[in-house]
């Protein structure tokens, strides 16, 4: 029975990461592992592994446990195919590390560094700041080296630990290493023909016919993804991992790995933290590869960073996200706002980033951006509507953010143009069209401030005052200004107009109709 008072659907709502966080062992110290291969222009899908690595990094540091979060950049990967983004002429780099091939813009060091950095840049904006590991640097400086030694010495374990749990069958001769073959440069499925311990050497005979010796100490070889996985959680000392679906399936590669890591490294597997995919409305799960995809840098462009942390924040990890960069994305940062403005919450506390952070209504600022001509005028408009601007960099920031979200992702109904003429359409006003608009100009005209709510309740009252209809109304006003049927919130954007520009206009419409 229901005790007196007790309301059985006021259940406080932990928040996930800090469940999380009170799973995990709090007497050692812990390392969070994120990764990504920077093989294309990392995307917001991409985001989330990184994002939700964060948020459990925070959750675990507030609760006092001693932990650090990492981002491994697999840089030793291999260009796998000519991507659409991408000249022919890449065809002669497949099977590369990417760390060793060009830059597209011949601006960074490499192909690798070319979608790195933007990504990293992005990252200190939505307040991740993770040690920085690159693949490349840790295979070539030898930090791997033992544990390639490992893997050599117990091929065949870690053989029958793959087909076993994977239910795979691989070849008699398979060892889960590719050399860097010295003659086509390329990561290498070749025959390991001998292995020298005591020189950290293989011999290997590449597809390509090459026969010769790499070093593994130097990074003249990588292990198979595979092994490579649970080999770093030894190595770099990982226990808590966040992850794709993909990984996480039965026989998948966090299972092999959780074996090969306690057979064969004789340590454990991190904390599993399963994310699933954030698909592209209409267009299904983003990935470079295919061009289903929107850059974080270029999500950063129109969406304050706080908004795009909240977008990952609110929704636990085994959750699809489906993102919505049109009207979606002007509900994600509304109802962040209104998260905001009250400044509390856990996913508040996750989300918020301090020095982002703005009362103007984005909604607004998409109003406002279309009707200004420049930035004096922008400021003009938001000081008449009682915002604070005294932060005129941050102002600007996100106004310019709002105009790039109308260039590039409205939908037609939100975009509009204020007609600097008076538009033809208004001569097919009927005479109660007329009518309607000669009475508000007479209200508007007694009101003492040219407030929005104001603006917007003299319409209806001037509906219930004379049996017109308010729609009619408000679509005469837009068909006067705009020269459309549609527009934004009338109250507003008759205040962002301003009072000269709209009584103006609404005697001219009425001018026009009375000849």
């Amino acid at each position: 029975m229901q005790k007196q008072g007790d309301n059985s659907t006021d259940k406080i709502q932990i928040h996930w990461a800090d469940v999380i966080a009170s799973k995990v062992d709090d007497n050692v110290p812990h390392r969070i592992a994120t990764g990504i291969t920077p093989s294309g222009p990392i995307h917001i899908g991409n985001m989330r592994e990184v994002l939700t690595g964060d948020i459990v990094y925070k959750a675990m540091t507030e609760k006092g446990i001693d932990a650090e979060l990492i981002y491994n950049a697999d840089d030793f990967d291999p260009l796998r195919k000519v991507y659409p983004f991408l000249p022919e002429s890449y065809e002669q780099y497949i099977g590369m590390p990417i760390c060793d091939i060009p830059c597209p813009c011949g601006k960074h060091e490499s192909y690798a560094d070319h979608f790195l950095e933007p990504f990293l840049k992005s990252l200190e904006e939505l307040d991740v700041k993770p040690k920085v590991l690159k693949s490349s640097e840790l295979y070539r400086t030898g930090k791997y080296t033992e544990e390639i030694k490992t893997v050599l010495e117990k091929s065949s374990e870690i053989k029958e630990i793959l087909e076993r749990v994977s239910g795979r069958t691989l070849p008699d001769t398979w060892v889960p290493f590719y050399p860097i073959c010295k003659g086509c440069r390329k990561i290498s499925n070749a025959e390991i023909l001998e292995h020298i311990p005591e020189k950290n050497l293989v011999k290997y005979k590449c597809e390509c016919g090459h026969e010769d010796y790499c070093d593994y100490s130097k990074g003249e070889g990588k292990l198979v993804w595979r092994v490579d996985w649970p080999m770093r959680w030894s190595a770099l000392g990982v226990t808590v991992e966040p992850f794709g679906k993909d990984h996480s399936a039965s026989g998948g590669s966090y299972d092999t790995g959780k074996e090969i890591v306690e057979k064969i490294f004789n340590g454990s597997a991190p904390f599993p933290i399963q994310y699933e995919w954030i698909s592209l409305k209409g267009k299904g799960a983003m990935a470079s590869s295919t061009g289903v995809a929107i850059s974080i840098e270029s999500m950063l462009e129109i969406v304050p960073p706080d908004v795009l942390r909240y977008l990952i924040v609110r929704t636990k990890p085994e959750k699809a996200i489906s993102f919505d960069p049109g009207m979606g994305l002007l509900t994600l940062i509304d109802e962040y706002a209104r998260l905001s403005e009250k400044g509390e919450g856990r996913e508040y506390e996750l989300s918020a980033i301090s020095d982002v952070a703005t009362d103007i209504p984005f909604k607004h600022l998409v109003t406002v951006v279309q009707i200004a001509q420049d930035e004096d005028a922008i400021f003009e408009i938001l000081k008449r509507s009682g915002y604070n601007v005294e932060n005129r960099d941050a102002v600007l920031k996100r106004a310019d953010r709002a105009k790039i979200w109308v260039d590039k992702y409205a939908p037609d109904m939100v975009r509009f143009t204020v007609r600097k003429e008076l538009p033809d359409e208004v001569l097919s006003f009927s005479a109660a069209d007329i009518d309607a608009l000669t009475l508000l100009i007479d209200k508007y005209a007694s009101l003492k401030e040219w407030k929005a709510e104001y603006l917007h309740n003299a319409i209806y009252d001037l509906g219930n005052e004379t049996g017109a209809n308010p729609k009619d109304i408000f679509t005469s006003i837009y068909i006067a200004i705009l020269g459309q049927k549609r527009g934004p919130r009338a109250g507003w954007f008759i205040e962002a107009l301003g009072q000269d520009f709209v009584m103006k206009r609404l005697i001219e419409t009425v001018n026009a109709g009375a000849q």
